[in-house]
């Protein structure tokens, strides 16, 4: 198994584990429950190269999107000009 680092949905460092096919084919119950209990996806490669990735199942999709509420500026005139102190909203 290998670990590696890349960068998760909200930027922040995650780490992904990967297991060839003949390692999860002796233990993917195992890895079921490991994915199940820490919430980590795991990849499962062939030969060194990506072929599945095992995910928690998320019933609302919408529960990724709850850490932008709050986050997004609107505008209802796209087309008026910006103010130079929105500037600093807008960076």
């Amino acid at each position: 198994m290998t670990k590696g680092p890349s960068a998760g949905p909200t930027g922040g460092k995650a780490v992904k584990r990967s297991v060839s096919k003949s390692q999860f084919k002796s233990r993917a119950l195992e890895y079921f429950r490991e994915v199940e209990k820490t919430g980590e996806e795991i990849i499962i490669t062939d030969r060194g190269r990506p072929v599945l990735k095992i995910v928690p199942y998320a019933e609302d999709s919408a529960e990724y999107l709850k850490p932008l509420r709050g986050t997004v500026l609107r505008y209802t005139d796209p087309t008026k000009p910006v103010g130079v102190k929105d500037w600093g909203a807008l960076q």
